[in-house]
């Protein structure tokens, strides 16, 4: 079944981010993705996160789909104009991608390249209209296409946002009416703001996808709770890793722990994030079946 079938289904769905490498040696990448094949419905593969040049998503989806492995494309506004998006939406969907997640992307003051220049062509929201326009058999000029592309569409949601509710979901209302379907949060560390962001969201059709991102230390840890606002770190995790005889093991029965309350609480998935711990991988997965 795939990851559309099990989202239609009501099924808890698993997603693994895996970063593809910044050059051309991909052996690692793939060999990481084949390793969890079996355990995850699909392999979410970012484009140039936090603005760091790397291979790109298309490219990093296309290597894993000929392994056999269902991959999520991720779409971004900061890099590319209408017309680049529409033809690398329309190359994925020709080889056989099935699914697509829209992101805004971080400003190129974040990454490794600071003269870059972005582009932001369109809005997220605009993003998912033409997805959904090209969908539809014509192009964002109107043109009749020859053959339209059928995807599975994603898009970001920002849970962490309790001060902007209302703002965030009349966000979320335009990219639903836009045709996204699931929705991936913010990195997750305490489950009951989630739960006070969710309670807001009534009836809407859509699947969250809660981000359980690895922690590797308390200095990152620290480095969460003090720079990312949007991320709340309670400060009992922060004391179980300075307490914890082995701080690995600890790290990964935190994810354990975090993706067991996710499932337990019912939402539509995980994603989970593993920033070079991509050997922990299938110790979590085995753990969390």
């Amino acid at each position: 079944m795939g990851l559309s079938e099990k989202l239609d289904s009501g099924e808890f769905v698993v997603l693994a981010e895996l970063e593809p490498p910044k050059g051309v040696d991909v052996s690692a990448f793939v060999s990481s993705a084949q390793r969890i094949k079996n355990l995850v419905d699909a392999v979410v593969v970012p484009e140039m996160a936090n603005a760091v040049m790397k291979l790109s998503s298309l490219g990093g989806c296309m290597l894993l789909q000929d392994k056999g492995i269902e991959t999520v494309l991720q779409a971004c506004c900061r890099d590319r104009n209408r017309l680049a998006l529409q033809a690398d939406l329309l190359a994925a969907s020709a080889l056989g991608i099935k699914n697509v997640m829209a992101v805004e992307g971080e400003a190129p003051s974040y990454g490794d390249h600071h003269k870059a220049r972005p582009v932001y062509d369109l809005e997220l929201t605009e993003l998912l209209e033409v997805i959904q326009k090209l969908a539809g058999g014509r192009d964002m000029s109107g043109v009749e296409l020859e053959g339209a592309p059928s995807f599975t569409v994603g898009a970001t949601l920002n849970t962490g946002a309790l001060g902007a509710v209302n703002q965030e979901l009349a966000a979320l209302d335009k990219k639903i009416a836009a045709g996204a379907t699931f929705y991936v949060t913010p990195p997750v560390f305490d489950l009951a703001q989630l739960a006070g962001f969710v309670k807001h969201l009534q009836d809407r059709p859509i699947k969250i996808i809660p981000n359980v991102l690895l922690l590797k230390s308390v200095g990152m840890a620290r480095a969460i709770d003090m720079h990312l606002k949007h991320v709340h770190m309670p400060g009992q995790i922060i004391e179980r890793l300075k307490s914890a005889p082995d701080r690995v093991r600890e790290c990964v029965a935190i994810a354990v722990e975090l993706i067991e309350g996710i499932k337990a609480h019912g939402y539509g998935g995980v994603m989970i994030s593993p920033l070079g711990w991509e050997g922990r991988l299938p110790q979590i997965l085995e753990a969390v079946q």
